[in-house]
């Protein structure tokens, strides 16, 4: 422990070295080509295996967090989200297209069962706290908790919009509503909706974030801001410009950084300030596409995954990805 804390003091004050030589805060130290096709989603780190799982098309792919290795592979059914409940060696993975959660084994990455969700699985988490397993349905608009003892749905929670990222604190679940630009807030312990917090200014809010210490939430909203909400209170305290196409978010408790990463290929750096407001430490670079991530909070490092593009089809939504580019970025902070 004391090995840890006296690593994570050395790379806080180089970070704070960099800022005051004009420096961006991160840089980006691995580049890797993954296998696989298609489009892609979440991004999980796994701690006690330095692993990645990330959602890729029609799989789930696990790769090594150092260096990009292909670990294992997962059939999956138009691939979301994955969350880890390590002290049962099980993971879940939702797959939107089939409308189910797949549970399987974290060592040998074999599945043991499916689970019937709502329409769209889409995120989902482990809540610590609870011990459940929390699955945001898209398109069905409800929250559907999970006992990972028993791999039974416990209760169905509508929040009456479509449902993105979520997280988690003693005694509450909170989830970004897209659709109706709010934060809903669950009771954990009654499983009831308790508030509805509108945010005012932000468009179609997706990754979510959670400072548990200082009672902060971190919404990156789809018009390149980042809100900071109040937990006691339920109040926008703090907004802060990011890059555009902004989908996931994150954040370190050993920096107290916040993160959005972002479409248009940069990670915005969310930083509090010693009036205690927020503000941006820098846009670094990514590649365009590299829209959501994982971090590692021991090392500091941030994940990302892209693609190459080819021109725009006429009545496509999305350029085309072009064959074997799919790309795994790693950040880490500047010396």
């Amino acid at each position: 422990m004391k090995k840890f804390v006296a690593v994570a003091v050395v790379v806080c004050l180089a970070v704070i070295a960099g800022f005051a030589q004009g420096n961006l805060p991160y840089q980006q130290i691995g580049k890797y080509h993954l296998p696989g096709e298609g489009g892609w989603d979440y991004l999980k780190y796994d701690p006690d295996g330095n692993r990645l799982f990330i959602a890729h098309g029609m799989s789930i792919l696990v790769v090594s967090a150092d260096d990009g290795k292909t670990l294992g592979e997962m059939p999956a059914q138009g691939a979301h989200g994955i969350a880890l409940v390590p002290d049962k060696g099980l993971g879940f993975a939702t797959n939107g297209r089939a409308g189910t959660v797949t549970v399987f084994d974290l060592k040998t990455l074999t599945p043991k069962s499916e689970l019937k969700a709502g329409d769209n699985p889409d995120a989902i988490i482990y809540d610590e706290h609870s011990k459940r397993v929390i699955v945001m349905n898209g398109h069905s608009k409800d929250v559907m908790v999970i006992n990972p003892d028993t791999l039974k749905v416990e209760k169905s929670i509508p929040l009456g919009g479509k449902l993105e990222f979520a997280a988690a604190d003693t005694g509450h679940i909170y989830v970004n509503v897209e659709d109706l630009g709010e934060i809903g807030v669950i009771d954990s312990k009654t499983w009831t909706v308790t508030a509805h917090w509108k945010l005012d200014g932000c468009e179609e809010p997706g990754g979510l974030a959670i400072d548990e210490k200082r009672g902060m939430l971190f919404s990156a909203c789809g018009n390149a801001k980042m809100f900071i909400v109040s937990t006691s209170q339920g109040k926008t305290i703090g907004t802060v410009a990011t890059g555009d196409g902004t989908d996931a978010a994150a954040y370190d408790p050993g920096l107290n950084f916040a993160f959005a990463s972002n479409g248009e290929g940069t990670l915005s750096v969310i930083r509090q300030n010693k009036d205690g407001s927020y503000g941006s430490a820098g846009n670094i670079p990514t590649q365009k596409g590299a829209r959501t991530m994982a971090l590692d909070p021991k090392l500091h490092r941030v994940f990302t995954v892209t693609a190459d593009f080819g021109a725009p089809v006429a009545g496509q939504r999305r350029p085309p990805i072009v064959p074997n580019t799919f790309t795994l970025l790693i950040y880490e902070p500047s010396k």
